[in-house]
């Protein structure tokens, strides 16, 4: 007998890839079980299903960075729960020092569908019960026909995962000229955020201040560094300014759609702009914004 759950949840995280860097992404999960009736006669109740399967993938998997061990570019080191991370990239190097749940260490040369699947398959054999004799997991990406991008960030005022300062989401966007779609806006949007980090401004540090791996070829000109403690520890970043816009404010996904509306709207006074911003799978925010034309 089988049971299947098709979009049973997103995981939305960051991996690390040697071509291009620290990638935002979005993945749904789709379950499929093979196993006998158990004494409701059920291979699993779908309550059960959300309630282990669903919280063991969020809980290894969801809001961290995941790390391809195994790839000749990653340098770990571990000790008193916290990890050190290096990694090299084709648009540079990116260093961390974070609570240890921060990552999801993957033994892969590439973090890909098929690595995080035995990944998750792994972590799930511990938690079904006895009657499940295979499961089967399909990670998939939204089919999207509109711009979208990929970012990460890290939420320091949050008290859940979204603190943790290197998870990300692959997000479409929609943007409205005066009430017309304007889709080359979108294609714009889509084109600058394109595997981007968008750091907090507040957030800050000057790279001799962080606890980083010694020896490390990198300066202000050439790496940003953040620095803060949220509920689960300190997290401190090392990341490419090429690839990072700094962000004025928090980034969440109401203010960053208020600071797109608004950086068109300064761009072009006299005209409404409405956005539409995603983070992830099916949410997100929408913000308006208009400056008046000078006299």
């Amino acid at each position: 007998m089988q049971l299947f759950v098709n979009d049973l949840t997103v995981i939305d995280f960051s991996y690390l890839c040697p071509i291009r860097g620290m990638v935002g992404e979005s993945w749904i999960v789709d379950v499929l079980l093979d196993g006998g009736l158990d004494d409701q006669n059920m291979v699993l109740d779908f309550a059960k299903v959300k309630r282990s399967i669903k919280h063991t993938i969020d809980e290894v998997c969801d809001h961290r960075l995941l790390v391809p061990v195994l790839n000749d570019a990653v340098s770990l080191e571990s000790q008193d729960e916290m990890v050190r991370l290096d990694f090299d990239s084709r648009v540079g190097s990116m260093h961390m020092y974070c609570p240890e749940q921060a990552f999801a260490l993957i033994d892969t040369p590439t973090i890909d569908f098929d690595s995080v699947n035995r990944f998750l398959i792994d972590a799930l054999t511990h938690v079904l019960p006895g009657n499940v004799e295979h499961i089967s997991l399909t990670l998939r990406n939204e089919q999207l026909e509109t711009p979208y991008y990929h970012y990460s960030h890290g939420l320091k005022k949050h008290d859940g995962n979204c603190q943790r300062i290197a998870h990300g989401h692959r997000s479409p966007i929609k943007i409205f000229r005066d009430s017309a779609p304007a889709p080359e806006l979108e294609a714009t949007w889509a084109k600058r955020w394109q595997d981007i980090y968008l750091g907090t401004a507040e957030d800050q540090a000057e790279l001799e201040s962080l606890n980083l791996s010694a020896g490390l070829n990198i300066s202000a000109d050439s790496h940003w560094g953040f620095d803060y403690t949220a509920p689960q520890g300190r997290f401190q970043l090392a990341i490419p300014r090429a690839v990072t816009e700094m962000i004025p404010h928090d980034t969440t996904v109401e203010l960053l759609a208020g600071y797109i509306s608004g950086e068109l709207a300064k761009a072009e006074p006299g005209v409404e702009f409405k956005v539409i911003a995603y983070e992830g799978v099916g949410k997100g925010a929408i913000a308006s914004a208009k400056v008046a034309v000078a006299d």
